[in-house]
């Protein structure tokens, strides 16, 4: 029943501004009623007294002016009251934002105690160790995956002499198509040179000497 009767009061006490505002605005809203009367009692009263100034009624525009004062003074009233319960609904709605604002910083700051309750700086540091020492773990065992060959090589001799063939193939095939012939070829259709040093002139005339007397 306590607990009932505490969460009643909690309630009440929630309420308050609330219920104040409300019963501000209530009376603000009779007192701008009020105000709207009493300016139409001016307007009415002025009509009477200009109308009757004009039909030389002296008495009864100078009645109607004293009303009119007397709604003057009561439409100042009446707007000096209006500029105070304006004054104090602007007051108590402020009062309000700056509770409900302050009551969620604290439960702000409840959350973050809750939530910091089981975390310190040791143990921050001690997860970023961790974290650090696995990630460099996954970089040296992806270098040693990728650094390590795995099956038997090729020669690279033997793949420069085979990619060099290839490419002679086919500058022969664009040969064979163009109609050109590889400067090899034309080299290779040259006559062949005379084997043996060329003889000397004067040994050549001789032995053609030794032909002609011979016959």
């Amino acid at each position: 029943m306590w607990s009932w009767f505490g969460g009643a009061a909690a309630q009440k006490r929630k309420d308050a501004p609330k219920n104040a505002i409300l019963m501000l605005r209530e009376q603000l809203d009779m007192l701008q009623k009020r105000e709207r009367h009493l300016e139409n009692q001016m307007e009415e009263q002025e009509a009477i007294a200009k109308k009757n100034v004009t039909a030389n009624k002296t008495a009864v525009a100078k009645a109607a002016l004293r009303r009119k004062k007397v709604h003057e003074k009561n439409l100042e009233q009446t707007t000096a009251q209006i500029t105070q319960l304006e004054q104090q609904i602007y007051s108590i709605e402020a009062a309000n934002i700056n509770q409900e604002t302050l009551n969620a910083m604290k439960a702000a700051g409840s959350a973050m105690t809750q939530i910091h309750g089981s975390m310190t700086i040791d143990k921050v540091d001690e997860t970023m160790d961790q974290l650090r020492e696995q990630h460099q773990l996954s970089e040296e065992i992806a270098q040693a995956i990728t650094s390590q060959s795995v099956g038997e090589q090729p020669d690279e001799d033997e793949l420069d002499a085979e990619l060099e063939g290839l490419e002679q193939e086919a500058m022969d095939e664009r040969m064979l198509k163009t109609g050109t012939v590889p400067v090899a070829d034309q080299i290779n259709r040259l006559p062949a040179a005379a084997n043996g040093e060329p003889k000397d002139k004067t040994k050549q005339a001789e032995e053609e000497d030794e032909e002609l007397f011979s016959f």
